[in-house]
């Protein structure tokens, strides 16, 4: 088996941060339609986790001014041209080692198996968020995204065959090879494979099947899950196929998870987007930020949940509906800088 690169090990998101990172919206496809809803659901996030962490945003320079207006005092603006607002899947994914370094690993992005006719710009945004951390930049050949990984920063990484499998991002590569990479440049020890995403994970907009819809971890050992439970819903059948694995499944250090399933809101609301999903939230210093669907029972649940699973920590909730409707929610948008040092249990 590869070592980790360097010595750099993925920390579990709920550490201390530096700050979180964050990609503002291009125009082109973006804000066709519902635009104010969109660059509101954007700035929201940012405001929301700016209450509680350093926030910096990058923005294409002719967007300096719309960003600055809708955020707020408080966040930092980065010019940066830009070719999508998705940074969990463009930007680093930041590592760290055991005497204070901050590295930032580099995935090879190809625009989700192709789906984005340009991606330099990203990957250039990538290289500048590494840069201004002062992280150790650690490129790797693996095509991969940021929500394709769940990680619990004990030795443990969640991925689905449909997104590092998939042909459209690492042909010629095989399971072996995959979870290599994985090891060498996560530190991790045990890689446990999904079968696929979402339904509404499939279309032009989407990723072929990011884990951080369906699983993420909150504490060592702890997976929140996505749960459908209409039966004629094609995401219950998805979720059912998903959940048997993680139930076979062990962590790295032999333990079987606990899963806690968060029910999807209403599926019969006017212009919902059909893979909406309260897994896919944001930590923060103090916080967890929550999507919200305009569903009050649903979204009171969630609130109710996570309040039992972090009770040191404030729960916030924005409005995610519009930031589904372009493929993703607020875990999509954000990438966090763990704190150089910052210390957790391995």
């Amino acid at each position: 088996m590869d070592q980790p690169a360097d010595g750099f090990v993925a920390p579990p998101e709920w550490v201390v941060h530096a700050r979180t990172w964050m990609s503002w919206i291009p125009r082109a496809g973006y804000l066709r339609d519902n635009a104010e809803r969109t660059v509101a659901a954007w700035a929201s996030v940012a405001r929301a986790i700016a209450r509680f962490e350093p926030v910096s945003l990058l923005c294409p320079p002719s967007l300096l001014d719309e960003a600055g207006r809708a955020c707020g005092d408080g966040i930092a603006l980065v010019p940066c041209e830009l070719d999508d607002a998705w940074f969990r899947d463009n930007g680093p994914t930041f590592v760290l080692d055991g005497v204070g370094r901050l590295g930032a690993c580099a995935w090879t992005f190809n625009g989700w198996g192709g789906r984005l006719a340009r991606v330099d710009r990203d990957r250039d945004a990538c290289r500048l968020a590494a840069e201004r951390a002062g992280a150790v930049l650690l490129p790797s050949p693996l095509v991969n995204e940021g929500g394709a990984i769940a990680l619990d920063g004990q030795g443990t990484v969640i991925v689905t065959e449909t997104v590092q499998a998939n042909p459209n991002r690492n042909p010629g590569w095989d399971r072996a090879a995959i979870e290599d990479e994985l090891r060498r440049r996560l530190g991790v020890r045990r890689v446990v494979w999904l079968a696929r995403g979402l339904h509404g994970d499939d279309g032009p907009f989407g990723t072929d099947g990011h884990v951080d819809t369906m699983a993420a971890f909150v504490a060592p050992g702890v997976l929140v899950v996505h749960e459908q439970p209409d039966p004629h819903h094609p995401d219950h059948a998805v979720m059912a196929e998903n959940v048997g694995r993680l139930r076979a499944a062990r962590d790295a250090r032999d333990r079987p998870f606990e899963l806690v399933a968060l029910r999807a809101p209403r599926a019969d609301r006017e212009g919902h987007a059909p893979h909406e999903s309260y897994v896919n939230f944001a930590w923060a210093n103090g916080a967890v930020v929550l999507c919200g669907f305009d569903d009050p029972a649903a979204d009171e649940a969630v609130r109710s949940r996570f309040a039992r699973l972090t009770p040191r920590r404030c729960i916030v909730q924005v409005d995610a509906s519009a930031i589904f409707a372009h493929g993703g929610g607020i875990h999509c948008t954000i990438q966090p800088e763990p704190a150089r040092g910052v210390r957790w249990h391995r």
